[in-house]
C-alpha cells in the first residue's frame, strides 16, 4: 500500500524527497513495532536482543560495555543498563577487566546462547515474513541505496563494484 494511503495523507508530498523521508519514518517504525512485538514472548526488547547478538558474535570472547555501545544499531541505547537487566536474567556475566579496573568485560552465558538459538527460529520466519515482498536483487538495491543515503564513503553496486560517493552535509 502506498506510503500516502498507509499514512491516509491527502496533499501531495512536497517533493520526492521529502515522501523518502516520510516512509523511511513511517517503514522503521512499522519494522521496530513487528520486533518487538516478535520479542515479547521472551522477555526481551529489541536493545537487549541486540545486545545478546553482539556478544553472541565475540562469543567465547568477553567484549567491553564501551565495544558494545560502539556497535549497537541504537546508537541512544544506555547499554550499561541494558546489561544490568540481561545480568538480572542470567543472559550475559560481567567481570572486571584486569588491565583497566574501570573498564567491564561482558560474556554471552549458556543461558544466553540457548535463549538466542530459540528466538533465531521465530526470527527467520519474521525477517521473511517482511522482506519476503522483495527479490534478492530489490533487497540487495534497498541496501545500497540505504547505505548511500547516509553518505558512506564506499559501497558496492549491484554487480559488487566499490562506488565512491562523497560526504557532503545534506542539512
Amino acid at each position: 500500500m502506498p506510503i500516502e494511503t498507509e499514512i491516509k495523507q491527502r496533499a501531495a508530498f512536497t517533493s520526492p524527497y521529502h515522501k523518502v523521508m516520510v516512509n523511511l519514518i513511517y517503514t522503521n517504525n512499522w519494522v521496530t513495532s513487528r520486533n518487538s512485538e516478535a520479542l515479547k514472548p521472551f522477555g526481551l526488547t529489541i536493545q537487549q536482543f541486540n545486545v545478546l547478538r553482539i556478544l553472541r558474535g565475540q562469543h567465547p570472547n568477553a567484549i567491553t560495555v564501551n565495544a558494545i555501545i560502539e556497535r549497537m544499531l541504537d546508537k541512544m541505547s544506555n547499554a550499561s543498563r541494558l546489561v544490568d537487566k540481561l545480568l538480572a536474567k542470567d543472559l550475559v556475566s560481567r567481570l572486571i577487566c584486569p588491565n583497566d579496573r574501570r573498564a567491564v568485560d561482558v560474556r554471552i552465558t549458556d543461558k544466553g546462547l540457548a535463549l538466542l538459538s530459540e528466538i533465531d527460529s521465530v526470527m527467520t520466519g519474521w525477517e521473511s515474513d517482511i522482506t519476503g515482498r522483495l527479490t534478492v536483487e530489490e533487497a540487495e538495491m534497498l541496501s545500497h541505496l540505504l547505505d548511500k543515503m547516509r553518505g558512506n564513503e564506499s559501497s558496492t553496486d549491484c554487480d559488487g563494484n566499490e562506488v565512491v560517493h562523497n560526504q557532503e552535509s545534506v542539512i
